[in-house]
């Protein structure tokens, strides 16, 4: 592998690890980084590779929170083990709406949505919806501030808002926090409960990736295999940073920043397309 598309796939694994906890999109982020520093691969690699390069940052949130999502792990008394078990519950029922809609139509929203135009749209629609919400919650008291406190429903609901991401620009961890919040649910376990949620859809999202490459036909060459592990280690090791400093983030600030961010790149990416 050559010294520079070395450094591309250091870089999407970067781009990755960031973008992909914090609230701001990494498709629009990837669509830049994709136009000014394009891989040397085919493009059937190219379309697996920025799915399953989350896989490295999936393994950074098994990391971080093995313990509270492992219910064996340490010596949990039987009360810690069942919150554990009905943490997982409400993991699973919130999946369910993005993995059945994920399945069905990912592939015809990629075809119909992934474009500049879109993408920058979803990033100033939603960087505007965060600093109107965040304004809202200024003198708001949320009402689910520990995973006891959420149920199942709130779960679902959640799980509804994750759909929005099918659309690209959304971000996903945007959608859920977002929607989380309008449900009452505190900043700080919103945050969370996206990093949960994260694991068993991208898993799912990589899974049919990597068989829809096997299916297509074009096998992987030597070059193509390393930029898949650089990526993913890189992405991984990044999103160990990323999130932690998000999760220290929102215990004393809001996202207005983050739809301020939103807004500029939306601004960023449509001017670079059409001017």
């Amino acid at each position: 592998m050559s010294i520079a598309e070395l450094l591309k796939a250091i870089l999407l694994g970067i781009v990755e690890g960031i973008t992909e906890w914090l609230p701001i999109s990494s498709t629009g982020h990837m669509i830049l980084v994709e136009e000014w520093f394009p891989l040397n691969v085919s493009q059937e690699f190219n379309e697996m590779f920025l799915v399953v390069i989350q896989l490295g940052a999936i393994l950074a949130v098994c990391l971080l929170f093995f313990d509270r999502l492992n219910p064996f792990y340490g010596r949990k008394s039987p009360k810690q083990k069942n919150e554990t078990f009905k943490l997982w519950g409400k993991v699973i029922v919130g999946c369910i709406p993005a993995g059945i809609l994920g399945v069905l139509f990912n592939d015809w929203f990629d075809e119909h949505f992934y474009n500049s135009v879109v993408v920058a749209v979803m990033l100033i629609l939603y960087g505007v919806f965060f600093i109107v919400l965040e304004r809202r919650n200024r003198r708001r008291d949320f009402s689910v501030r520990n995973f006891n406190q959420l149920s199942y429903s709130m779960a679902f609901g959640i799980g509804l808002f994750q759909c929005l991401a099918l659309i690209p620009g959304t971000s996903r961890s945007g959608a859920t926090i977002l929607g989380a919040m309008l449900l009452g649910v505190s900043r700080t376990i919103a945050a969370e409960f996206s990093f949960f949620l994260s694991a068993p859809i991208m898993f799912g999202a990589s899974l049919l990736k990597v068989i829809k490459f096997i299916q297509s036909g074009v096998g992987i060459t030597g070059n193509e295999l390393m930029i898949l592990i650089v990526g993913s280690v890189v992405a991984f090791l990044v999103s160990v940073a990323a999130i932690r400093f998000l999760m220290d983030y929102v215990r004393r600030h809001d996202f207005s920043v983050f739809g301020v961010y939103r807004i500029i790149l939306g601004i960023v990416v449509l001017a670079y397309f059409f001017l």
